[in-house]
C-alpha cells in the first residue's frame, strides 16, 4: 500500500476513535454522522446535548489515547439493509445514509471493539494498536450543517490534525503557527491596508496605503502589458440580460450574478417594489427585457468592442485588456477575506487570434507570466482542464481546442510534467490554468489560459483571411494575476506584508528627531516625491522611538532618521528593514541613487551588495 493510502487508512481509522471517544465522554444519545480524513487530519460531525468548549479538547484527547490503549480489534461485516437499519435504529444521520443507498449498493460496518460499530466502506486498521504512534491535537470546532443545508440540523464538526509521527505533527504546528502570523485578514488591517463592512460583505474597503499598493501592482501589470503589445478598453459594468443570453452566462452563471431585475407592471412579481407610501408598486421580475446584471466577466464586452468593425487578418491577434470592477455572488459561508470577495478587479484579456497563431500566442503568454511570477519570486506550476459536461459548441471544436493546448504544454514543460483535471475546463472551451506556490508551500490558482471557440460563433465575429473569405476568430481569455484582491491576499502572506521596496506603499518613513530638523526633512521629502518614490514623513513635536515604531509596524522598507549631524552634512541615516545595523552618514545623493536603483529594478533585495559594503 503506497504512503498515501496508509495515511488514509490511518486518519480514517483515527475518525472512529474519536467518535466512540466522544460518545463515552457524553453519553449514548449522541448523534453521530460522518467523519472523513482530510489534508492534515480529520473531522467528525456530531448532534451532541451541549455546546462543546475548549476544555473539552484536552478530555477528548486524552480518552483517545485510552481508547487506543485497549488494543481492540478492528471487524468488518457486510449486512443487509434490513439488518444496518436495526443496528443504527437510534441513529437518525446512519439511518438517512442507509436510507439513500442504491438498493445494489454493498453495506458495510467496522467494530471498535464490541460496544461501537460505524457505516463504513472502510478500509481500517485491524486492530487499535497499530495507531498507538499516532500524533494527534484537536485543532477545532464549528458548526455544520447536515449535509450542508443550512434547513438541516445544525451539528458539531470538530477538527483533528493527525499524522504518523510526533515530528511530523510538530512540524505542521509549526507550520500552521506561521500561516497565522501571515494571515492577510490580520496583517491588512493592522497595517492599514483594507478592511471589511457588514454592508458590503465580500467586498473590500480599501484605504490610502492599500490602495496606493493595488495602485503599484496595477501600474506594473500595465506597463507589461504595453511591452507585449497589449491595449487596454474599458466596458460598461452592468448590462442588459440580453448580453449574458448570446454568451451563455445567463444559463450557465445566473446564480452568481447580481441582477438588477426589470419594472414590470401588471406581471407577477419575484419581488415587489414598495412606494414611498408603503404601499406595493410595480412589480420586479428577472424575465424581464430590461433586467439588468453586474458583469462577474468580460468576456461578452471584449466580443463586442470586436465586432464593432470588419478586421482582416492583417489585424490580428488582437489583444484587448481590461481591468473593469466585477461582482460575483457567492455564499456567505465561502466569503474568505482577499481570497474569495463578491466584487473585483482582474488582469483579464481576450486575444483575437487565427488557429494558426494559437500556438504562438499562448507562449508569448506563458512569457508573460514568467516575468510576473519570477519578479515576486514565486514558482507556478500548469494544469490542464477538460470539456465540462455542460459544455457549449460542438464536440469536435472542442477536441481541435483540446489537442492544441495540450502540444503546447507537452512542448513546454514536457509530456507527463503536467497535472491533466478531466471535465474542469469553462463551459466555453478547455483551459490551462497556472498554479502559484507562496512561501509555505501553499499552492494558488492564479493565472489562467483559456481557448474559445464558442463566444465568438455566439457573437458571429469573422476576419477577412488571406483568400478575401470571412473565417471566425479564435478568442483566448487570459489573466495571470487573475483577481487583484485575491493576488494581494496572497503576496500579503508570502511577504508577510513586508514587501519587496518597489510594491510597499511607502517606501521612505522620514523621522526628524525634533522640530528644527523638519526644514531639511522637507526638502528630502519633496525631491524624493520627486524621484517618483513613495514617501511619508512625521512632523510631529513628539518623541522620536514613536515616530519609528510606526513605521516598523508600517513596515517600510527605509526609515530614515534625521538630526543636527545629518542636517549639517547633508546626509541621512538609515535603518533598512530587517537589518541591525543602521548606514550613518549616507550621502543624499548616494540615498537618492539608492531608492531610485531599487524601484527601477523591482528587486526583491531591499539593498544591493555595493551598498552594504
Amino acid at each position: 500500500m503506497e504512503k498515501e493510502q496508509l495515511l488514509e487508512v490511518y486518519r480514517h481509522s483515527l475518525a472512529h476513535i474519536l467518535a466512540k471517544a466522544v460518545i463515552e465522554i457524553f453519553g449514548k444519545d449522541v448523534q453521530y454522522a460522518i467523519g472523513p480524513q482530510i489534508a492534515d487530519g480529520l473531522y467528525y460531525d456530531f448532534l451532541l446535548p451541549r455546546p462543546i468548549t475548549e476544555d473539552d479538547y484536552k478530555e477528548i484527547e486524552k480518552k483517545m489515547t485510552e481508547i487506543l490503549k485497549r488494543k481492540e480489534d478492528w471487524r468488518r461485516e457486510e449486512v443487509s439493509r434490513e439488518e444496518a437499519l436495526a443496528l443504527f435504529k437510534d441513529q437518525k444521520f446512519k439511518t438517512e445514509l442507509i436510507q439513500d443507498m442504491p438498493e445494489d449498493e454493498v453495506i458495510s460496518v467496522y467494530y471498535t471493539g464490541e460496544d461501537f460499530v460505524d457505516l463504513c466502506r472502510g478500509p481500517h486498521v485491524d486492530n487499535s494498536k497499530e495507531l498507538l504512534s499516532a500524533a494527534f491535537q484537536i485543532k477545532s470546532s464549528s458548526g455544520a450543517y447536515w449535509r450542508g443545508d443550512e434547513k438541516r440540523d445544525s451539528l458539531t464538526r470538530i477538527y483533528v490534525y493527525a499524522f504518523p509521527t510526533k515530528d511530523e505533527l510538530k512540524a505542521h504546528l509549526a507550520l500552521i503557527k506561521e500561516a497565522m502570523e501571515r494571515d492577510h485578514k490580520k496583517i491588512g488591517p493592522k497595517q492599514d491596508l483594507f478592511m471589511f463592512v457588514e454592508s458590503a460583505p465580500g467586498m473590500a474597503y480599501w484605504l490610502p496605503r492599500g490602495w496606493q499598493l493595488y495602485q503599484t501592482l496595477m501600474k506594473f501589470s500595465r506597463e507589461l502589458q504595453k511591452k507585449y503589445g497589449y491595449t487596454e478598453i474599458s466596458a460598461p459594468l452592468i448590462n442588459n440580460k440580453k448580453l449574458w443570453l448570446i454568451s451563455g452566462h445567463w444559463a450557465h452563471y445566473v446564480n452568481n450574478m447580481f441582477l438588477v431585475p426589470g419594472v414590470t407592471a401588471g406581471t407577477k412579481a419575484t419581488d415587489t417594489m414598495m412606494n414611498e407610501s408603503g404601499t406595493p408598486g410595480a412589480a420586479f421580475s428577472i424575465e424581464a427585457e430590461d433586467t439588468m446584471a453586474a458583469k462577474p466577466m468580460n468576456c461578452p464586452n471584449a466580443m463586442m468592442t470586436y465586432k464593432r468593425t470588419v478586421h482582416s487578418y492583417r489585424d490580428l491577434p488582437l489583444r484587448y485588456s481590461e481591468y473593469d470592477v466585477l461582482h460575483r455572488k457567492e455564499k456567505s459561508g465561502q466569503m474568505n477575506g482577499l481570497f474569495r470577495v463578491q466584487e473585483f478587479r482582474q488582469d483579464d484579456d481576450h486575444t483575437f487570434v487565427t488557429e494558426a497563431q494559437i500556438p504562438g500566442e499562448i507562449a508569448k503568454i506563458m512569457d508573460l507570466a514568467d516575468e510576473i511570477y519570477s519578479t515576486f519570486g514565486i514558482t507556478y506550476r500548469a494544469e490542464f482542464s477538460t470539456r465540462p459536461d455542460d459544455f457549449m459548441g460542438d464536440i469536435e471544436v472542442w477536441n481541435d481546442a483540446e489537442t492544441a493546448l495540450k502540444k503546447y504544454l507537452d512542448e513546454k514543460f514536457g509530456e507527463g510534467n503536467y497535472e491533466i483535471n478531466e471535465g474542469d475546463g469553462a463551459f466555453y472551451g478547455p483551459k490551462i490554468d497556472l498554479q502559484i506556490k507562496d512561501a509555505l508551500g501553499r499552492e494558488w490558482q492564479c493565472g489562467t489560459v483559456q481557448l474559445d471557440f464558442q463566444l465568438p460563433h455566439n457573437f458571429e465575429l469573422t476576419y477577412q483571411d488571406s483568400d478575401g473569405l470571412m473565417k471566425q476568430p479564435v478568442v483566448l481569455h487570459r489573466a495571470i494575476f487573475g483577481s487583484f484582491e485575491r493576488f494581494i491576499g496572497i503576496i500579503i502572506e508570502h511577504f508577510k506584508g513586508a514587501f519587496p521596496f518597489w510594491l510597499s506603499p511607502y517606501q521612505v518613513g522620514l523621522v526628524p528627531i525634533r522640530m528644527e530638523h523638519n526644514d531639511y526633512t522637507k526638502e528630502i521629502e519633496e525631491h524624493l516625491e520627486e524621484l517618483g518614490i513613495r514617501v511619508e514623513a512625521d512632523y510631529a513635536d513628539k518623541n522620536m522611538n514613536e515616530k519609528i515604531k510606526f513605521y516598523r509596524t508600517m513596515k517600510d522598507p527605509y526609515i530614515v532618521v534625521i538630526g543636527d549631524q545629518e542636517k549639517e552634512t547633508r546626509t541621512v541615516s538609515i535603518t533598512v528593514r530587517g537589518q541591525k545595523n543602521q548606514l550613518h552618514n549616507v550621502p543624499l545623493e548616494t540615498f537618492y541613487s539608492m531608492c531610485t536603483k531599487m524601484n527601477k529594478e523591482r528587486s526583491l533585495e531591499l539593498i544591493s551588495s555595493v551598498e552594504k559594503a
